[in-house]
Parts: structure tokens; sequence; C-alpha cells
């Protein structure tokens, strides 16, 4: 139910991780977008070449010959949260393109029933208000060819809005760097560093909204979260090759290592770093319909006996593209062989050459 357990729930993550750096902040930035590498498992990094770019690598970018917009949504949780993706990117000249994106990822319509009973102690129905919990993600890109053949960069620029209806709002600034490499013999290759600037967010708060939760939970929200918070750099590599037979069919297999500076229940992990790899497929028939499959998010999850049992989490889409218009689906964590999220994705992609 949409009531005050969500107030509850987003202050709570405020003051659990109310330190100058948090492991998990801005995490909606990283759910990933584009129906067709959700059913790859995002092992994209290397071979994104389309206005999706501008979030996987903008490197890839540079890939377009036209000018193209992608739109995307999916639901989690029930469908209580809702996550919307635009984009729009195009080509400045042969050898630098540009791109903008939006993310929102929100639970609107929550109840507020901090009011519920008035200074008499009666209830009062009248007095429930509404609210919403978006973040939103704003992406600036930028990617350009350089004169070693072969390769290309790109820049991100975001600005991070988050909302908690009246009770807090933050704004957040970070940078993200991407390259790409493509061999003579068609093997790809990607570097993508997220938040690279440690995004920053800088949170403000309603003393007197907060004071009407105060006690809500017995010991807990008794004081005002830290104001601010940082993210920590992320680091994805990746490789992928495409095979075509007999003209009609084709095979792209891929491969990235996602690493995350921190320790925690990644296949590999450290007291540096830990990593956990995504392979997907994407089969192709005379490039109009497509089949998906990969698989990711490989965890050592403790068990009660203390053991580790790996899980991971397998995903599937299919596609159809027809003169400039893609149309995607994917299915996250089939099986339910993670705790990770799940939804069914839809995305569309509009290459503006179908109007030329």
């Amino acid at each position: 139910m949409k009531t005050t357990t969500f107030i509850a729930f987003f202050l709570l993550t405020i003051l659990t991780y109310g330190q100058s750096t948090r492991k998990y902040s801005n995490e909606f930035m990283n759910i990933g977008v584009d129906a067709a590498a959700l059913g790859m498992s995002n092992a994209v990094v290397s071979q994104t070449s389309d206005v999706n770019s501008g979030y996987w690598n903008p490197a890839g970018l540079v890939g377009l010959e036209d000018n193209q917009m992608a739109l995307m949504h999916s639901s989690y949780f029930a469908n209580i949260a809702n996550y919307n993706y635009a984009a729009f990117a195009m080509p400045l000249d042969d050898r630098s393109a540009v791109g903008i994106s939006l993310i929102r990822f929100g639970v609107d319509d929550i109840l507020d029933t901090t009011q519920l009973i008035d200074a008499q102690g009666n209830i009062n129905y009248d007095r429930i208000r509404l609210f919403s919990a978006a973040d939103y993600g704003l992406t600036f890109s930028y990617a350009r060819k350089i004169p070693l053949d072969g390769f290309s960069y790109g820049v991100n620029a975001k600005v991070i809005r988050r909302i908690i209806g009246d009770f807090a709002s933050s704004w957040g600034f970070g940078l993200d760097l991407g390259i790409q490499f493509q061999s003579q013999n068609n093997w790809k290759f990607g570097i993508m560093a997220r938040d690279i600037t440690t995004t920053f967010n800088a949170w403000t708060f309603d003393k007197d909204k907060l004071a009407t939760i105060k006690d809500a939970v017995e010991g807990q929200n008794q004081e005002v979260p830290e104001s601010t918070e940082l993210t920590i750099p992320k680091l994805q590599l990746g490789m992928s090759k495409k095979f075509v037979f007999h003209y009609d069919y084709s095979l792209v297999t891929a491969l990235d290592l996602n690493v995350r500076f921190e320790q925690n229940n990644d296949v590999i992990s450290s007291s540096i770093a830990s990593i956990t790899p995504s392979l997907g497929f994407e089969f192709g028939y005379t490039d109009l319909v497509f089949l998906r499959a990969g698989v990711g998010n490989f965890q050592n999850e403790l068990q009660l006996d203390h053991s580790e049992n790996l899980t991971f989490q397998p995903n599937f889409g299919v596609g159809f593209k027809y003169r400039g218009i893609a149309i995607d689906y994917a299915f996250t964590d089939i099986g339910d062989q993670s705790a990770a999220l799940y939804s069914n994705v839809f995305s569309i992609k509009l290459d503006f050459s179908v109007f030329r």
C-alpha cells in the first residue's frame, strides 16, 4: 500500500547512508536503458553505436548516421514505481556527435498521513495529502573520433535532481568518460568510467516537515540527515564481435566486466575492487528480427548455514526493426535467480532517416 511506509523508507535510506560517501547513491542511474541492451544483460559498452550510447558509452555516438530518438518505459515493485527514459542524438559532422537524455524514476501518489489525526485526537481523512518521490537524471553527451584509426571518445555531463515531496530535495553534478576502439578484424573494445568526479549531491531539508514524522518509527528520524553525498566511481570494460553467416544471419557476442571500487558480494571481490561479468548474445535475421539473451549480476550470496551460493541474473529479449523504426522488448531476472529488479521493459528507437 502507498502509505507513510514510503515516507519512512525514503528518509531512512538517507539516514542509513548519512555519510560523506555513500555506496549506493544515485542508484537509479545504474538501472540501464534500452530494452535491446537489457536483453543482453547490459553487455554493450563496446558495441553501442546509437542514440542510447549517451547512457552506455558516449563514445559510441560517433556511429550515428542520422538524428535518432529513443523512448523507454518499465515499472517495478508491482507497478508502484515507474521508470521512464527519453533521448535524442545527432551527428555534428563525420567525426563528432552530441546527445541529450532524461531519466525519471519515481513513486507517485504516495499517501501522506502525517496530519491524519488532528490536535484533538480525531481522525480526519480530509487531511490526507498525496506526494511523489522522484529522481531525475539529465545527461548531455559529446563524442568525437580521434586521429588514431578506430578510436573514439565521449564525455557525459550529468545533472541529478532528487525530490521527496516537500520533505527533501537535492541537486547533483558529475561526469562520465567513455572510449571505444574497433580493430580491423571487427573486434570491438570499450571502456566506460562512470562518475569519474565522484558525482556530488547537495540535499536541502524542510525541518518543519521532518518534525511531523519525528518518532514515527521509534528511535528514527531524530536528526536532520547530512546534506552532502558523493557517488563512488564505477568502471565497465567490454569486448564484442559480430559474426555474419550466409549474409542473412548474424550473431553478436559480448563480454563486459563491471568494476566497483568497494568490497561486496560480486563473484570477484577484494578490499580494493569488486568485479562481476556480464555475457550477452544477439541473433539477427536480415537485420529485421532479433533474439537476445544474456546473463550477469553474479553474486556470492551468504546462506543461513554460512555457506556461499552463486546466483546470477538471466535476461531475454526480442526486437524488430523496419525502415528506421526499432521496437524492442526485454524480460529480466528470469526464474528469480537473484534479488535484482525485474520487469517487462519496452523501448522504441526512431531513426530520422525514415523521413528523408
